[in-house]
């Protein structure tokens, strides 16, 4: 998995996501058909497990947004919640359909897990102009993820900052919560202004050293039959699984 180009895995990896997102809801069976396919894919990457669900979690937070369909969907209803004026109800196709979302978040995160920890990230933008993705795009991400550090280290200079010249006698004392807010505003606001006049001080650095719009790289080598066959194998089998939850 870890020598496998990175045009390969990235094209399946976005190939089981559009999967996992098109599976009715309800079809718990093709879920668990998908989730058996990545684990065999963590397996053979030889990736901790834990890793991988450690990270995935990621997506739970995002179930938040979905908790409304819970209440929202038409069925038979499984228990009520009390409100000021109204009772919420909750129903099994809410539930059902509340699942579903969680299954399909969850096994998209966990693909891109497994595509990021088995790939370079000079690889996957390498993949990403090698699929047609259009230059600007991959340009933008190749800065965010190269500087994004370089921000992080100035955020923590500005609190570092903030620190040396406050004192704290215990958790009450700061000032109220609207003094906090406006705080954190301020240093939000001075770390974007120092983002800008770095991005405009490495941009004309690299327009001195004769920067046109592209980042050049050596030439790719085009991926092997063999592994074109084996993106087309995992591809008939995530068509199957899409045939499979529709009889």
């Amino acid at each position: 998995m870890h020598r496998l180009d990175a045009r390969v895995k990235l094209l399946a990896a976005l190939a089981f996501i559009f999967a996992a997102t098109l599976v009715p809801a309800g079809e718990w069976a093709a879920f668990a058909l998908l989730a058996a396919l990545l684990a065999i894919v963590v397996a053979a990457s030889r990736l901790p497990p834990l890793l991988v669900l450690r990270r995935s979690a990621l997506a739970l937070p995002f179930l938040l947004v979905a908790i409304p369909l819970l209440f929202t969907k038409s069925g038979d209803e499984l228990f009520a919640v009390p409100a000021v004026f109204w009772r919420w109800h909750a129903t099994d196709a809410g539930l059902m359909a509340l699942c579903s979302v969680l299954a399909r978040s969850l096994l998209s995160v966990a693909a891109a897990v497994v595509l990021t920890a088995t790939t370079p990230s000079i690889d996957l933008l390498r993949a990403l102009e090698g699929i047609g993705v259009p230059r600007i795009i991959v340009t933008t991400v190749s800065f965010m993820y190269r500087y994004l550090s370089v921000i992080a280290e100035e955020a923590a200079r500005l609190l570092r900052a903030r620190d040396c010249r406050s004192v704290r006698v215990d958790r009450h004392s700061g000032g109220s919560l609207l003094w906090r807010s406006r705080v954190t505003g301020n240093i939000v606001g001075s770390l974007f202004l120092r983002s800008y006049e770095r991005s405009e001080r490495v941009f004309d650095a690299m327009t001195a050293r004769g920067y046109d719009g592209e980042l050049r790289s050596l030439a790719v080598r085009a991926p092997a039959a063999g592994q074109w066959g084996l993106l087309v194998a995992f591809v008939v089998l995530l068509i199957g699984v899409e045939v499979y939850a529709r009889l």
